[in-house]
């Protein structure tokens, strides 16, 4: 690897990291794919929720060519619990694709992997240089924050021209022959030290360096556009049960969630409403005789409240989407973590 004098703290900080670098399940892997698997799962999700589900996950899709012949059911199933099972449904098509056209070899241009669905500028640049070290940047939301203080820009991350510019910045100083442990070093460093709140500047290899912190600006940056607050929707969800089973609907419509199954239900305002809209989904005419809980769960952009009522049903013809379950029969359906409460309380009522 070659540095000039003016690029010392780039070595600085990937001694840092080789010296203190977390010991995480993917990190033991040059594999494009378990570099590929564990970068999806770390979209929106926590580096420490995804430990347990990225090692059950590999123990059954060890390979690219175990989930291209797996149905996608099986794969959601393995995805139960992560959220955002439209990064599941590309794994499982991008796994098919790479088989196909690839011969099960992940691609190694920019142009073909950024081409396969679910994978955006950031993962493409990290398995193409953590995989391969190709010298292709790779900012996601900590790399954002740490170059932001390290070269005090003063400019809203939040924009594509702010982006695209660390990016620049990103991709000026990766290391000849270095890219892998500089990109993982920036991003180790975000999710370490130059923390979102309090960063912990006494014990940044890069003080020395940093403008952010020479001007006393570390905390104010990186300056972000505030999110819009999630929509909130009110839902009334119906518990019907037949004997010792009870009725399942599977989403087929809905962009959200498509494909996995949930108690059926409704948007509505009372219990009227809920009455009238179920009849109106469904084609099934219910009663609510019994409160039996309240859940909420906060999507990206929506935020659901849900009521859920113990239900009488007047017909017992119902849609084909739907499902009579028993509590067995249950383990083996991929249920959101909208619904996780629910499926506890109903079938520890039954």
């Amino acid at each position: 690897m070659l540095y000039d004098e003016n690029e010392q703290w780039v070595l600085k900080l990937i001694r840092w990291y080789q010296k203190n670098q977390r010991n995480l399940p993917w990190r033991k892997s040059k594999d494009p794919y378990d570099i590929w698997i564990s970068e999806i799962m770390l979209q929106q999700t926590r580096v420490e929720t995804v430990i347990a589900y990225y090692q059950k996950f590999m123990k059954r899709f060890p390979t690219i060519f175990d989930i291209a012949k797996s149905p996608i059911e099986d794969v959601l199933k393995h995805w139960e619990g992560l959220g955002y099972y439209s990064r599941a449904r590309n794994i499982h098509k991008t796994s098919k694709i790479i088989v196909e056209q690839y011969n099960g070899v992940f691609p190694k241009t920019y142009k073909n992997v950024i081409d396969l669905p679910g994978i955006g500028p950031y993962t493409a640049g990290a398995i193409l240089s953590i995989a391969y070290n190709k010298n292709y940047p790779a900012v996601d939301g900590n790399v954002l924050r740490v170059m932001s203080r390290f070269f005090c820009i003063e400019e809203d991350v939040t924009l594509q021209i702010s982006k695209k510019k660390i990016e620049d910045i990103v991709r000026y100083y990766i290391p000849e022959g270095g890219a892998s442990d500089f990109n993982q070093a920036l991003m180790e460093l975000g999710a370490l030290i130059c923390i979102p709140q309090n960063p912990r500047c006494l014990l940044c290899p890069l003080q020395a360096d940093c403008k952010g912190f020479a001007e006393k600006k570390q905390s104010e940056l990186p300056i972000k556009t505030k999110k819009t607050k999630p929509v909130i929707e009110n839902y009334y969800i119906g518990i019907i049960y037949n004997k010792n089973k009870v009725l399942m609907n599977q989403r087929t419509e809905e962009t959200l969630l498509k494909g996995l199954w949930e108690f059926p239900g409704v948007k509505a305002q009372n219990k009227q409403d809920f009455i009238i809209h179920f009849q109106q989904k469904y084609n099934l005419t219910i009663d609510p005789i019994q409160f039996l809980m309240k859940t909420e769960h906060v999507f990206s952009h929506r935020h659901w409240k849900m009521k859920v009522y113990l239900c009488e049903l007047s017909s017992k013809s119902i849609l084909k989407t739907m499902q009579w379950v028993s509590a067995s029969t249950i383990e083996t359906l991929t249920i959101p973590t909208a619904y996780q409460a629910i499926k506890q309380k109903i079938f520890n009522y039954s």
